[in-house]
């Protein structure tokens, strides 16, 4: 078994993949923080190192890398990089240290999605910000495997949901409102004809691909793959099954995007064009091919159970 590292093991997919690996009879440090309890509470906890390391002040300080490979791990799990510079200031600390370098990306390295569905090695056209370092950040590591033996890895999640979590919703956004507007059977107005798709995917899942690609790397190292579930769903579709979960028959309207925005907040309204303006569908084929991934959630049940558990802590109002 193995020493493994994790990089900001305390999220919602690190909930689920640091006891996993625990259970798996790893050795197992989890870098954090210190802010905040891990999401998902489980015995295996008690017998995790916790470190603390606040990642941008080490980082300016050139130091983060250094501390990272100092922590002797033979694997370490990246959950928390967001840019290229950070990406190279890791690698080039545990060069020749570290067997396998997982990474966690995301499926916003397409842009908008040129066919469906999408699978790992098709065209990109990623924009926005996050989108376009997380790009480059998977260029650098795969070439970097490529030309120089660096055991990396980039698993790409979807929109991450699951309990403790406000899932994206039918409207292509993350204001739980629109679920209480469909609890209570009321009519919601989706933009346009509610055809573009969202991806979903639980963090139980996530964490699947994670520990596959650790127990295959000889499969894993030097690829990346999407971590969704098996389909996408449409917003139309996607509303109608909540409707019908709740015991109602859809109550839908539609209108075209520019006057729907001007009922909604603009916040609210970014975030819908920054989804439907992608409306990503990936394939798990890859994956399930190479790693024998299989999801044990349908996006529907990853937000049946997110949306359970808000109505539960009365967020959701029914």
């Amino acid at each position: 078994m193995a020493r493994i590292v994790v990089i900001g093991g305390s999220g919602h997919v690190g909930g689920y993949l640091v006891p996993h690996l625990v259970e798996g009879g790893h050795d197992v440090v989890n870098v954090t923080r210190g802010q905040q309890a891990p999401y998902r509470g489980h015995s295996a906890w008690a017998q995790v190192q916790q470190v603390t390391l606040d990642r941008e002040v080490e980082e300016a300080a050139g130091t983060f890398g250094a501390k990272i490979a100092d922590l002797g791990g033979e694997i370490v799990i990246d959950m928390i990089c967001f840019t290229l510079d950070s990406a190279k200031h890791i690698v080039e600390s545990l060069q020749g240290r570290v067997s396998h370098f997982l990474h966690t990306g995301t499926i916003w390295v397409h842009g908008h999605s040129l066919s469906t569905p999408t699978r790992e090695a098709d065209p990109r056209a990623p924009y926005g910000e996050y989108g376009v370092q997380k790009s480059l950040i998977e260029d650098y590591l795969l070439l970097h495997a490529r030309r120089t033996g660096f055991p990396a890895t980039v698993v790409r999640p979807g929109h991450i949901v699951g309990p403790g979590w406000e899932p994206l919703n039918p409207l292509g956004n993350f204001n739980v409102g629109a679920f209480g507007t469909i609890a209570r059977g009321a009519r919601l107005v989706l933009p346009n004809l509610g055809l573009e798709t969202v991806h979903h995917v639980h963090a139980e899942d996530v964490a699947q691909v994670f520990w596959r690609s650790i127990d295959r790397p000889s499969a894993s190292i030097g690829e990346q793959f999407n971590a969704v579930s098996e389909q996408a769903v449409t917003l139309r579709g996607f509303a109608e099954a909540m409707y019908r979960w709740h015991g109602h028959m859809p109550d839908l309207g539609f209108a075209p995007f520019d006057e729907w925005a001007k009922e909604h907040s603009a916040a609210d309204a970014d975030a819908t064009l920054e989804h439907i303006g992608r409306s990503p569908c990936h394939s798990i084929g890859k994956a399930r091919d190479l790693l024998g991934y299989h999801p044990r959630h349908t996006s529907l049940q990853a937000i049946q159970e997110a949306v359970t558990w808000l109505m539960q802590q009365g967020v959701i109002e029914t």
